[in-house]
């Protein structure tokens, strides 16, 4: 046996899950271009299946991006340049006349031949170099540029002075008892000549301001400037600013003392004042620190004044001074090797000019406005020679240019503030002539709002120059915000990335505003920007409405145009929505989407209202069409609503557009009935019914089918109808048309597979399904009988995968087929006529795939049959397994073809219908030989249990409780019973009839009854008491019962005689309350299968007697039977009610068992059941 089961097929085993059902949305099958042109609206024709579905995909497709709201990723599409802004010479700064550009000229060459002090490392030190650079900016011939030179040469050399903050000091040395100092400052210019030094023996001593000092003399008091002092603190924070004219840049210096304040008193006062707080004790202690501290930190001559103590000292040459000025720290030095100091001082130096011999000078031209000309002409030049052509540019000077622009800014005594505020109003004039990067300018921005903190304000002049350089720069960005869709599409990133920075820019300005004294702004500007967007949208929207879909056009023309259009509209909002949005809300607190959204949806929506109600009267297939894509893109911008905070129902133009174009729609959906029968129609002619590829089982007819089902499934989920009784009403009537183009598609199935070549072998029909008659009768769908089914196994099994694949289909695209029930509807739970049409059509079509797998099946009848036969002629000499082996070796060769052949589930109902004919065949075998051996029965029993091992295949195959259920139950029962003896054959047909329970419980009538077992007397009493509900077995609709009742099996109670009741004449509901006895011991009614069975006929005078129906009841259960009752005899308990039935299959197997038996017990017991049997009706 071992053998055997090892023969079970391996096939079954590796049977694989069928793939979930996919759309290919790419290509239908069987198409010759991989993406066939979509033809424009109403380009279809009536019938023409295949340009109908090419229109339902395009506008599938076009949904298909509109699912949710959008990300800023799936818009950004392309990093190419931004589109070119709008620039305008005329905005620029006013043109200068020659004369102001020749005074503009020479005011650069006096900059560059009078620069003073250090050079930067980078800036250009080569004077040469730097005249060279300015001759090109202003375009000089070579002796134009000569004479320029010659005549600035003349001209008086610049007064130039020094601008000294003294900041603050740290760490400086402690000087007074407390521990800290009270330090300020003396500083002054020493001049080339006169330095106060004495020669000899003192040469490494430094000068000094001294109070008092008599060597060589007090310097001038306008030379000498001092600072407040600071009590207590060795880091003082001084912040002071002092101005010195300079004689000699190259020799000059700049010299700073900062000394400890001491009261202005001699050493003897300050004791005698220190006596007076503090007494005599501890005088002595605080004398000498106050001698040492001063004596320490002076000379030991006899004549120097001891009055305040050196901190330290500074000496700065002027030339070292750098050009562009510094701020730093500067470490403080003694006086001589005697002194000590320590510490640093913070100084900001610049040097500049007061008096300047150039003609701007001279004609009252400040250097704030020298400076911005400069600048403007240095910019001009400087982009025209970098970048001509880039918006991309920002500001980078050359050497030359920068150092020219620092030269003359130090030397105007420009301001940090001044410099960032010349710079920005430069720029952003020039950005407006010749763009510019804004990052560039909202870099100048930042850096001017950094110094705007820091500084004081501007001179009014300049401040109202600032304000209409703002408004000038506002104005020029609100006008690129109304057109902001050219110059900014939200599908390029770099133009997003630029009206980001622009937008920052923007926002920069509005911080400026509570700042000026003069408003720039007349109102706030985030109110400007939003009227600005409004004037572009609506600008934007006339555009596209008089390009698209103007209004002098007749309405079908215009309904073609208006599609457009409001996709147009919706393709915008979503860019609103994904990018703009958090842009301008983030930025300058404008709600964009918003403000677009409201203006938008009103445009669109009267030109819907206007269009529709014209072309209503009109309807047409074409009109009907564009109608149907229109609403689903006005669906689609409505759908943005539910984006908008605060949003009200009430003012949506949109509410309500449905109910115009529901006649459009139902002519629609009735057309896409039409053109799906088509579509399907030229599916199944260019159909070979050979699988598409290697990795599928089923045709291309069906890809078409499911494909077909999945568009008008996701048309269903586009079209969201929103009123709940005009959706049931569509969706109920498309989910008709889909079942019936299902079943459609199955006919034409058959029908082609009768047409094919050389098709020939058995017909299979198939009658009208129950659910398809009652849907029929109810109103829907129509199904007639399938006409025969013929053709070669390989094709019937691609039938049946694409029967398999469109019930797939069809059941998916019905289940999203759902449509709103209103309060009412359950969530997840599909609409009743919904649930009732899919059920429906599971139903045909599993009766279609069963009724193919059938006849798929039948080709294998005759080869079953032979190899059973074989199994049951085989001699008992030989093994089970090798009389079994060749019906397994056929089974798994044919198994191997239906698993390569069919999907998971066909393969499944092909087991199923093998398994059926099997279990039959074997039936057969047993009825046609009687009389045989118990080796025979074995060797069927041994076979029956390989096949369940082989149809089970571990659990990949039919499961067991379907193996072993129906026939089998059957097959096996009568294997057993043939292994019985005759009397074990007559107690399993009477225990049959103990198990046997009524399936219609009140069809045969009941019958009421009581029983005891009366142990003393060794009887058993049975009380008929009535009956009810009895079958109506006489002409005058009514019966003449009477109640047989005996005792069985008969082997058990050889000795008991059956005994009848009275009849009861003419009722259905005879009482009887008859007592009877049958003298039986107790041990027999306790034997397997001990009954009393009553049978209740209809006494007929001149003709047989009619059955009624039968019951048993088990003597095991009967009060006094299981034990003998203690302390006297036992009663009649309750009344038992039993249902009358007949006998079923399983009770008739027994008798057809012992039928077959030639022994005189089984064959007197059949003779008597037979002449029972003549007295029953045929079961219902």
């Amino acid at each position: 046996m071992s053998t055997l089961l090892d023969i079970k097929s391996s096939v079954l085993r590796q049977v694989q899950v069928c793939p979930s059902f996919r759309r290919r949305t790419e290509e239908e099958p069987g198409s010759t271009s991989a993406d066939p042109q979509e033809p424009p609206t109403g380009a279809w024709k009536p019938g023409d299946g295949v340009e109908f579905f090419s229109q339902m995909r395009r506008i599938l497709k076009k949904g298909e991006g509109r699912q949710g709201l959008p990300c800023p990723e799936v818009l950004l599409r392309s990093g190419s340049p931004a589109p070119a802004e709008p620039v305008d010479p005329n905005r620029g700064l006013r043109a200068l006349t020659q004369e102001e550009v020749q005074m503009l000229y020479e005011e650069a060459l006096y900059t560059v031949l009078h620069r003073a002090g250090t050079m930067g490392p980078e800036q250009v030190n080569d004077q040469e170099a730097l005249l060279s650079y300015l001759q090109q900016v202003f375009s000089t011939s070579p002796e134009e540029h000569a004479e320029a030179i010659e005549r600035v040469k003349k001209a008086k050399a610049p007064t130039y002075a020094l601008k000294v903050s003294v900041m603050r000091a740290k760490n400086l040395l402690a000087k007074d008892p407390n521990g800290f100092s009270d330090p300020y400052c003396m500083l002054g210019i020493l001049p080339a000549s006169g330095t106060p030094r004495e020669p000899g023996s003192h040469k490494e001593q430094r000068f000094s301001f001294r109070k008092g000092s008599k060597r060589g003399g007090p310097l001038p008091a306008k030379c000498i400037q001092v600072t407040e002092v600071k009590s207590s603190t060795l880091n003082p924070v001084w912040k002071e600013h002092f101005l010195f004219e300079i004689e000699d840049v190259s020799t000059d210096q700049l010299h700073l003392d900062i000394w400890d304040h001491d009261d202005d008193v001699s050493l003897v006062e300050a004791c005698r004042k220190l006596n007076e707080v503090i007494g005599l004790k501890g005088m002595s202690r605080y004398f000498k620190q106050i001698v040492k501290s001063a004596r320490a930190n002076g000379t030991a001559g006899p004549t120097e004044d001891h009055t305040d103590d050196f901190l330290g000292c500074l000496n700065i040459p002027i030339r070292e001074v750098p050009v562009a000025g510094e701020d730093r720290w500067f470490k403080l030095e003694p006086r001589s090797s005697a002194s000590r100091v320590q510490g640093d001082c913070q100084l900001v130096l610049k040097l500049i000019t007061t008096q300047r011999d150039t003609a701007m000078s001279q004609r009252g031209r400040s250097g704030f406005l020298s400076y911005l000309l400069l600048l403007s002409r240095l910019l001009q030049f400087e982009h025209r020679t970098d970048e001509p052509n880039s918006s991309s540019w920002r500001g980078e000077l050359s050497g030359p240019a920068a150092t020219v622009l620092c030269l003359h800014g130090a030397q105007s005594n420009l301001s940090a503030l001044q410099l960032a505020v010349l710079h920005w109003q430069v720029s952003s004039r020039h950005h407006q002539t010749r763009t510019l990067d804004y990052g560039y300018l909202l870099g100048l921005l930042e850096d001017m709002q950094a110094h705007w903190e820091e500084s004081a304000s501007l001179p009014q002049e300049q401040e109202e120059s600032l304000a209409d350089s703002f408004s000038a720069f506002s104005e020029f960005g609100l006008r690129l915000l109304r057109q902001l869709r050219d110059y900014f599409p939200a599908t390029n990133s770099t133009a997003v990335y630029r009206l980001e920075l622009l937008l920052k820019c923007l926002g920069k300005l509005q911080l400026f505003q509570p700042a000026f004294e003069i408003c720039p702004f007349e109102t706030e500007l985030n109110m400007d920007i939003a009227a600005a967007l409004k004037r572009g949208n609506r600008e934007w929207y006339d555009r596209l409405l008089n390009s698209k879909s103007p209004r002098e056009q007749p309405g079908p023309q215009r309904l073609v145009g208006l599609v457009e259009l409001a996709d147009a509209v919706y393709e915008d909002l979503q860019s609103c929505y994904g990018i703009y949005a958090s842009l301008f809300h983030s930025i300058v607190k404008v709600d964009f989407f918003t403000l677009t959204f409201r203006q938008l949806e009103r445009l669109v929506a009267e030109e819907a209202w206007v269009l529709t109600e014209e072309l209503s009267p009109k309807m047409t297939l074409e009109v009907a069409s564009g109608l149907f894509e229109l609403y689903l893109t006005l669906a689609d911008i409505q759908c943005f609503w539910s984006s908008i905070p605060g949003r009200d129902s009430r003012s949506l133009a949109l509410a309500g557009i449905h109910a115009p174009f529901l006649p459009a729609v139902k002519l629609w959906l009735q057309v896409l009935r039409d053109q799906t029968k088509w579509r399907l129609q030229g599916a199944v002619d260019v159909d070979t019914l050979e699988p598409m590829d290697a990795s599928s089982k089923h045709s291309s007819s069906a890809a078409t089918a499911s494909l077909c089902f999945s568009h008008i499934q996701e048309l269903w989920a586009r079209l969201a109808w929103p009123d709940p009784s005009q959706a049931q009403g569509l969706g109920t009537q498309l989910s008709q048309d889909l079942c019936e183009a299902a079943l459609f598609y199955t006919q034409l199935l058959r029908k082609k597979v009768d047409a094919q070549p050389g098709a020939a072998g058995e017909a299979v029909s198939e009658p009208v399904s129950g659910l398809a008659g009652r849907r029929e009768r109810a109103g829907g769908h129509h199904r007639t009988a399938n006409p025969p089914m013929s053709g070669a196994p390989p094709q019937l099994c691609v039938v049946l995968n694409n029967v398999e694949l469109l019930r797939k289909a069809a059941g998916q695209a019905l289940r999203g087929l759902a449509w709103p029930e209103g309060a009412a509807g359950l969530e997840g739970v599909l609409p009743r006529p919904l649930l009732s049409c899919m059920q429906a059509l599971d139903e045909d079509l599993q009766q279609e795939a069963h009724t193919v797998t059938a006849h798929l099946t039948s080709k294998t009848v005759g080869d079953i049959r032979k190899y059973v036969q074989h199994i049951s002629l085989s001699p008992d000499s030989i093994q089970n397994d090798e009389a079994v082996a060749p019906l397994m070796k056929y089974l798994d060769e044919k198994l191997a073809l239906l698993n390569a052949s069919l999907v998971k589930e066909n393969l499944s109902r092909a087991l199923e219908a093998l398994w059926e004919l099997l279990l039959q065949a074997i039936l057969q075998a047993l009825g046609a030989n009687r009389d045989v051996s118990a080796d025979f029965y074995g060797r069927f029993h041994f076979t029956l249990e390989a096949l369940v091992s082989v149809f089970h295949a571990e659990g990949q195959g039919l499961p067991l409780e379907s193996l072993r259920d129906g026939s089998y139950k059957r097959l096996e029962e009568e294997l057993r019973l043939h292994k019985c003896s005759t009397r074990e054959c007559i107690e399993q047909y009477y225990l049959d009839k103990l198990k046997q329970k009524s399936l219609e419980q009140n069809r045969f009538g009941r019958l009421s009854v009581r029983c005891h077992y009366e142990a003393a007397e060794q009887r058993l009493a049975v009380e008929v008491l009535h009956a009810a509900d009895l079958l109506p077995l006489d002409a005058n609709g009514l019966s003449d019962p009477f109640v047989i009742v005996e005792l069985g099996p008969p082997h058990l109670f050889p000795l008991v005689r059956s005994q009848r009741t009275q009849v009861k004449s003419r009722t259905l509901h005879p009482v009887y309350d008859e007592l009877f006895y049958f003298s039986v011991p107790a041990e027999a009614c306790r034997r397997r299968g001990a009954c009393v069975l009553f049978t209740v006929m209809d006494h007929d005078w001149l003709s047989t007697n009619d059955f009624a129906g039968e019951a048993a009841l088990g003597l095991g259960s009967i009060g006094g039977v299981a034990r003998p009752p203690v302390g006297g005899s036992v009663r009649a308990g309750q009344p038992i009610t039993l249902h009358l039935r007949r006998p079923r299959a399983q009770v008739r197997s027994a008798l057809r068992m012992l039928e077959g038996r030639a022994n005189k017990e089984a064959q007197e017991f059949v003779k008597r059941l037979k002449e029972l049997e003549k007295c029953m009706e045929a079961d219902p």
